[in-house]
């Protein structure tokens, strides 16, 4: 029962792991996006649409498959579509400098509002009474596991019979970290959100880094939701089912102090706090609903910790939410 606890919190985790990450990349540049989760159902329904249409062009036969593009096609679906979401997000803040609080919660609404409208529109195309999209066909080449992990026991069964998804979100986080901490564009990145006009002073093109950190950072966080459906949903669509994995995703870049390699571990014991109601069934239904809050109350204590301490290093960007107009510099 442990082994199978652990493997369902990192299940859990790892769209949360996505998210996180894809927006600590964002504030790092300055920007803070709330229309995290909407990108995330942005991503989850556009490589649902690519896996529906593929699966319909093999005959939703599994033998005219190549598991090469079954995984492909979704993947760029879900970074394509979750890329024109920080494009319009950053469109509309960083050109228009429009309000980021606001335009990231009409972001998340109109996200949410699009998964909806597409996901009817496929269970219609798919003809049938159902309510949902099931594509578990292309959800088998997604949860394919190493062929040797049922062969080490319980080592294999934490740590090798995850889905790819699980290992490429770590290999990410730890990549982004890399590149924030140790090279020059991560370095430009991190003067950009701390003070625009100080980098635009020495030759950083603001515009450009804000641009690219948040279709950077949208790309990451949609694959979080491709994720959730395909390995944690088993490829099965269902309008709103998609929770508040966002909302988890950008509270846990606080607990993770704007450190992708805390996010790691941060995401993983977010997702033991979410599995565990599953297994307290006999302590009844307020209890299990008070488990459900344990994320976000361990969230605040941290929040309070971090600026009760005034640590430079444990604060966020110093111009996270600010507009930069150059003309003030």
């Amino acid at each position: 029962m442990i082994i199978q606890f652990i493997c369902r919190a990192i299940l859990l985790g790892v769209p949360l792991l996505f998210g996180s990450v894809g927006e600590i990349v964002t504030e790092k540049s300055g920007h803070l996006n709330l229309g995290i989760p909407g990108v995330m159902y942005v991503g989850a329904i556009s490589g649902i649409i690519g896996s529906f249409f593929y699966e319909q062009a093999c005959g939703n036969d599994i033998a005219k498959m190549n598991a090469l593009l079954a995984v492909l096609i979704p993947l760029l679906c879900a970074i394509v579509g979750s890329v024109i979401m920080g494009l319009i997000y950053s469109f509309l803040t960083v050109t228009l400098r429009a309000n980021q609080n606001v335009t990231g919660l009409a972001l998340t609404t109109f996200g949410i509002g699009l998964g909806n409208f597409f996901g009817g529109s496929l269970t219609k195309l798919g003809g049938g009474e159902a309510t949902f999209i099931a594509l578990t066909k292309t959800s088998g080449f997604f949860s394919t596991k190493l062929p040797f992990a049922d062969k080490l026991g319980w080592f294999g069964d934490i740590f090798l019979s995850h889905d790819f998804l699980t290992y490429l979100a770590i290999i990410v986080a730890v990549i982004v970290g890399f590149v924030l901490n140790r090279t020059r564009v991560g370095l430009n990145l991190r003067a950009v959100g701390e003070s625009p006009a100080t980098a635009d002073a020495a030759g950083i093109n603001v515009t450009r880094y804000k641009y690219f950190a948040t279709c950077i950072g949208s790309a990451i966080a949609g694959l979080g939701g491709l994720q959730y459906v395909m390995a944690y949903a088993n490829g099965v669509w269902t309008n709103n089912a998609f929770g508040d994995r966002g909302w988890m995703a950008i509270a846990l870049v606080i607990f993770a102090l704007w450190k992708p390699s805390v996010a790691i571990v941060g995401s993983f014991l977010f997702g033991a706090l979410c599995n565990a109601n599953n297994y307290i069934q006999g302590l009844g239904t307020a209890t299990q609903e008070l488990f459900k809050m344990l994320p976000y109350v361990v969230t605040i204590i941290v929040l309070v910790v971090i600026s009760m301490r005034k640590r430079r290093e444990f604060q966020p960007p110093a111009h996270l939410g600010l507009p930069y107009f150059r003309e003030e510099r």
